[in-house]
């Protein structure tokens, strides 16, 4: 039954719930709620089985700036993206947010379990417990000599993103726009250049989502570990700059690398729009897509789980034995369905963090 196999997920912004309301992380965590997408009592629920859990630096507040979810209701659009953040501004927040993660794997007593090797994840999901990866989405808590990225690995961090969008001293990202493309600005700095080997040497997955094109191609170039994207679409289906042109999707399937869908709808819907009513369609489009340009081994969900909003099917982490089964019935069998779920992203996780 498709509601048995359990889901390892690319992306989620669960910490980041937890870092805006530090005093309600007990009910926002260790009970169920109706509010964002993930929780324990949910998880448990929908098959969640892992994923990688991101440590996300917010913009500072600026009462004057719009939503950035009401400038995407309605394409076209273009939002101007923040400021870059100082990495000593970062650093503290980014310091909580991991904290928060090592809170999560104590509170639980054991069915939450921070992983940093391919053979704990195993082990944590063959025991039932969720498989928590410590990812971070935009390396802003990482100065110029990269001693912060030895702490972080030291925490547990095992895949990084050097960019969310906004520009950082290791390179630049896409802008929230549509229609757009990714080629949008410079490549990665030198300091960007030394992150990349550095997380190579350190084995930390080096994640292409957010980066812009030629930030893409110098990773390309540089890393010694396959291309990944940890929560990025199809451009040809939706033509917003956070998706991957058929050229970098060609240069992740040259490197053996991997895509994980992500489940938002704005970069989901072939034209733009963030309403959710648009069923499980288009997921199914860029699933067959990315599964025709990558092939089947190297596709898997990248959901960006409390950090977006997902078709109104999904709801939520309970959606997800909904999402399989619809898979299903579209024709995939239980072979594929296993390895979109769960073992594509774990033979992934082996080759870039170790066994």
């Amino acid at each position: 039954m498709t509601t048995t196999i359990p889901v390892f997920d690319g992306h989620n912004d669960l910490l980041l719930r937890l870092e805006r309301a530090p005093q309600c992380r007990e009910e926002i965590f260790l009970k169920r709620g109706a509010d964002g997408h993930l929780d324990l009592p949910r998880m448990r629920e929908g098959g969640f089985a892992g994923g990688l859990f991101a440590i996300y630096v917010p913009s500072p507040p600026d009462p004057n700036a719009p939503d950035l979810f009401a400038l995407m209701e309605y394409p076209p659009y273009d939002v101007p993206l923040p400021d870059p953040v100082p990495a000593g501004e970062a650093l503290p927040i980014a310091i909580s947010a991991a904290a928060q993660m090592l809170w999560m794997e104590r509170a639980s007593k054991g069915e939450f379990a921070i992983c940093r090797t391919a053979a704990e994840i195993t082990a944590a999901m063959d025991r039932g417990a969720v498989a928590g990866v410590m990812h971070m989405e935009g390396a802003e808590a990482i100065g110029e000599d990269l001693d912060a990225l030895h702490v972080f690995h030291a925490l547990g961090l095992r895949s990084l993103g050097p960019v969310w969008s906004r520009s950082t001293i290791f390179g630049h990202g896409v802008p929230f726009r549509f229609p757009g493309k990714p080629d949008t600005g410079p490549g990665l700095t030198e300091t960007g250049k030394a992150l990349v080997r550095e997380c190579n040497a350190l084995g930390i997955l080096v994640d292409l989502s957010h980066l812009n094109e030629k930030g893409f191609d110098d990773v390309a170039r540089i890393s010694t570990s396959p291309l990944v994207a940890t929560h990025s679409n199809a451009h040809a289906l939706c033509p917003s700059p956070r998706n991957l042109t058929d050229r970098q999707l060609a240069q992740i399937a040259e490197s053996g690398g991997m895509v994980g869908l992500n489940f938002a709808t704005f970069f989901l819907r072939e034209d733009g729009h963030g309403a959710t009513d648009c069923g499980l369609d288009p997921m199914l489009r860029h699933l067959d897509y990315l599964i025709e340009k990558l092939g089947e081994d190297y596709v898997g969900f990248g959901s960006d789980f409390d950090g977006c909003v997902v078709p109104s099917e999904i709801g939520d982490v309970t959606g997800l034995p909904r999402l399989l089964e619809t898979l299903r019935l579209h024709g995939y069998d239980n072979e594929l369905l296993q390895k979109l779920a769960h073992r594509n992203w774990n033979a992934t996780l082996k080759s870039q963090i170790g066994a």
